[in-house]
């Protein structure tokens, strides 16, 4: 008879693990790090993608650094990264991968939503 108590599994889930919300690229991760380790970042936790109405096309993508967790936000973390998802933009960006392209004349997150209807001629909107 022996009065140490027996380690207790959890029993499985039955639930499947939920995809995350959106796919983050390596290069949109290093470009996040390189953002967070700037001084106008110190203190923040990660970054929170919104969207916003505005543009041509009624949707942009906003992107602002995170200085604490809101328990609304979607959280997820991919390559050492944390981005916070708004619950008014999770419905438009479910599904989308996010990237940083670089070229000789310009740099800019990306984001390929399949969710889209259309973009503006000038790129900055969309319509889901």
């Amino acid at each position: 008879f022996s009065t140490a108590a027996a380690a207790v599994e959890d029993p499985p889930s039955r639930r499947r693990k939920r995809p995350d919300p959106i796919i983050i690229t390596e290069s949109a991760a290093d470009r996040i790090r390189e953002l967070l380790s700037g001084q106008s970042a110190e203190g923040a936790i990660g970054i929170r993608l919104g969207v916003k109405r505005r543009g041509c096309n009624g949707l942009s993508y906003t992107l602002n650094y995170a200085f604490d967790r809101d328990t609304k936000d979607e959280e997820l973390s991919a390559h050492n990264v944390t981005v916070f998802i708004e619950p008014m933009a999770l419905f438009s960006v479910v599904g989308t991968t996010m990237d940083f392209v670089e070229n000789e004349l310009s740099s800019e997150f990306t984001f390929n939503n399949p969710n889209s209807k259309g973009e503006c001629g000038c790129g900055e909107s969309f319509t889901v």
